[in-house]
């Protein structure tokens, strides 16, 4: 099982900038799907970018394009979402997710809060 541990959330005002890194343990071969999904307390919890191995392939969330940015080292197994010009929606508790294996793997979360 893939264990996921996010890091880098908190407190930024409106036009600020987050990193987001996530650290997966547990992948046992190269093909995986690693992704950023977030969760809006009421509402349900919305894919916003992935990024594939093999391949770097990527897609993103109209709401967050040119914004948000998904990187990865292999090294170390880790991805990174640098979050650009926040705005208050997207204010958000920000989830990893782990596709590996046809199983799926979720992080604890972390909380993203924008003030305006």
């Amino acid at each position: 099982q893939v264990q996921l541990v996010e890091s880098g959330g908190g407190l930024v005002q409106a036009g600020g900038s987050l990193r987001l890194s996530c650290t997966a343990s547990g992948l046992t071969s190269g093909t995986y799907v690693l992704s950023w999904y977030r969760q809006i307390p009421g509402k349900e919890r919305e894919l916003i970018v992935y990024i594939t191995s093999p391949g770097n392939n990527t897609s993103y969330a109209d709401s967050v394009k040119g914004r948000f940015t998904i990187s990865r080292d292999n090294g170390n197994d880790t991805i990174y979402l640098q979050m650009n010009n926040l705005r208050p929606e997207d204010t958000a508790v920000y989830y990893c997710q782990a596709i590996h294996q046809l199983l799926f793997s979720w992080g604890q979360g972390t909380q993203v809060t924008v003030s305006s």
